[in-house]
């Protein structure tokens, strides 16, 4: 934010002629002066949820019904092949609407809406939800996948990371591909109104440029987890141990620590209307809203 302050100057001049002293003459300049005020973004806790989201480890918020969908992996292994977890939907105002929205998952992570259906990863696969009818309508296996993680959507794209791989893959048109690799440890994912893709892996958060090389924008926020786009080149980034960044690619500062507490912060959801950041804390079993303000 910037305050303009303008200051009245008194000039002299004078005019000299064959040496000699003539009358002198006065003038008033303005001169303007501008402050840059810089503002510390903040979050505000608004509220939380029961702690019945069993390891719940990302939210999703939907912009076009505002319905609030969490993953939940229920047990400690986000490996295991148990059947066990499930995707529930929440309201904005911390109340659980539907705990068992769809079950029969294994370790659900990352979330990403397109064209009526909820994707969600599964360790080696990728799910697909119909939202009209809360079915799973198809699971798309992805040959090699490890740790399946961060969705996001663009176009009519899905796209989604393999933190162990390194990969990042793409489905579209009922097929998926490997877009890019060589990424250690890549979480998060977002993809900007133009299409540009961003990143998180263990260099920091990373910019995808129209040639597929990749290029790191932000070398302090590395290991990141979720990852939202705030647009005027602003994010706000969590890492799974229990804090949550405010960045650009000039600056970072901390918005949130909960690491004394134990509380993680995994992939973070965000209502962009009303700037609030949704936080799962995992084995803490909750989601807790934040009012961003920056």
């Amino acid at each position: 934010m910037k305050s303009t302050i303008k200051l009245g100057l008194l000039g002299l001049s004078a005019s000299f002629l064959f040496a000699q002293c003539g009358p002198q003459k006065t003038e008033e300049t303005e001169e303007v002066a501008v402050i840059e005020e810089v503002k510390t973004p903040t979050l505000t806790k608004l509220w939380e949820t029961p702690a019945t989201l069993e390891t719940v480890e990302s939210v999703l918020y939907d912009e076009e019904t505002g319905t609030i969908y969490t993953s939940n992996i229920i047990g400690q292994d986000p490996l295991g092949k148990d059947g066990k977890g499930s995707i529930s939907i929440i309201d904005n105002e911390g109340n659980i609407v539907t705990q068992d929205w769809v079950t029969g998952l294994n370790a659900p992570k990352g979330m990403g809406i397109s064209n009526g259906k909820l994707y969600v990863t599964d360790i080696d696969q990728l799910v697909e939800i119909d939202i009209a009818t809360a079915k799973v309508s198809n699971r798309w296996p992805v040959q090699g996948a490890q740790f399946l993680n961060d969705v996001a959507t663009h176009d009519g794209k899905v796209y989604f990371t393999d933190m162990n791989t390194g990969k990042v893959h793409m489905y579209a048109d009922g097929k998926i591909s490997t877009i890019s690799e060589g990424h250690d440890s890549i979480n998060g994912i977002a993809v900007a109104n133009d299409g540009t893709i961003y990143g998180l892996d263990a260099s920091g958060l990373k910019k995808w440029n129209a040639d597929g090389t990749a290029e790191v924008v932000n070398n302090a926020v590395t290991g990141g987890d979720g990852l939202v786009i705030l647009g005027d080149g602003n994010f706000v980034a969590s890492r799974w141990q229990g804090e949550v960044w405010f960045a650009s690619a000039e600056d970072q500062s901390i918005l949130l620590d909960t690491k004394a507490e134990e509380s993680n912060t995994a992939d973070i959801g965000y209502n962009p209307s009303e700037m609030i950041v949704y936080v799962p804390t995992f084995f803490k079993n909750k989601v807790v809203a934040y009012k961003l303000d920056y």
